[in-house]
């Protein structure tokens, strides 16, 4: 069992099993969270299923029969399948809870596009997901029972960080947690082009920069170290710290991200 979490005793239902479900899914099983007999898939891309096959979980024959076999389904398919998807459960989603990660598609456009009604949680998840380090936006304003609640919180915090938000921030998570390990892996790997440009060794400056920025994600969430804090320690008077951050100043690199995490954000308002 990973990190002593409860495994959990509800059928969970995966429709769409590609990076995010797979990730979800695979996080979940190696915590030990969620036992593999409790676990049901279904992908209309048969790489999908093999992938699903080989973590030995229950195959099902299309999303109605994810449904008719589960208590709880997450939706995990692109906001442009959503509707097929919702409209293939049929009746057999009625009653039952789903977790949606459908960026984009709101409560309110779940609940138009599903035959007989639902309790939906709308989530915005990461892929770090997959070691255990993922970040999880729930929304607050949910119709889950106290149960499925906090079936989804085990699943969801065995695997990462969970927080709460109300739908209305949900795009802002989008843009902030759901892509930033793009913008992240971005950062480690101009980090790690400077080194190799000053003469390190390609793998020995990835690690180095992938480490680093760890490392002080680490001090931020465990030692609750302010990111600003982090900054003043390692900048000495007249360094060589500072003389980087110049640099950065002069690249607009705190606008270029703030901007990058608005137009995400909209982005994810408008599909």
């Amino acid at each position: 069992m990973f990190g002593g979490e409860a495994m959990i005793t509800k059928k969970i239902g995966i429709i769409g099993c590609g990076n995010m479900g797979g990730a979800i899914l695979y996080g979940a099983l190696e915590s030990g969270v969620l036992p593999k007999e409790n676990a049901y898939v279904y992908d209309i891309n048969p790489a999908m299923m093999e992938k699903a096959e080989k973590w030995g979980v229950h195959l099902a024959a299309d999303d109605e029969d994810v449904c008719r076999s589960a208590d709880m389904i997450l939706l995990s398919v692109k906001p442009q399948n959503a509707a097929e998807a919702l409209e293939q459960c049929k009746a057999a989603l009625d009653g039952k809870a789903l977790m949606s990660i459908v960026a984009g598609v709101t409560v309110e456009r779940l609940r138009g596009m599903m035959i007989g009604t639902a309790r939906i949680l709308r989530l915005l998840p990461n892929t770090p997901a997959m070691v255990f380090e993922g970040a999880f936006a729930l929304c607050s304003d949910n119709d889950f029972t106290e149960e499925e609640l906090e079936t989804a919180k085990a699943v969801y915090g065995a695997i990462g960080i969970i927080e709460m938000v109300p739908e209305h921030l949900i795009d802002a998570a989008c843009a902030l947690n759901g892509g930033g390990p793009a913008y992240a892996a971005m950062f480690i790997e101009a980090m790690a082009d400077g080194g190799v440009k000053q003469g390190l060794p390609r793998e020995t400056a990835y690690r180095l920069a992938a480490q680093t920025c760890l490392g002080t994600a680490k001090m931020i969430l465990e030692q609750k170290v302010h990111p600003g804090q982090i900054k003043d320690m390692v900048t000495s008077p007249g360094g060589t710290t500072i003389e980087g951050c110049e640099a950065l100043e002069k690249g607009a690199m705190r606008g270029a991200v703030m901007e990058c995490i608005r137009v995400a954000a909209e982005k994810s308002k408008r599909l």
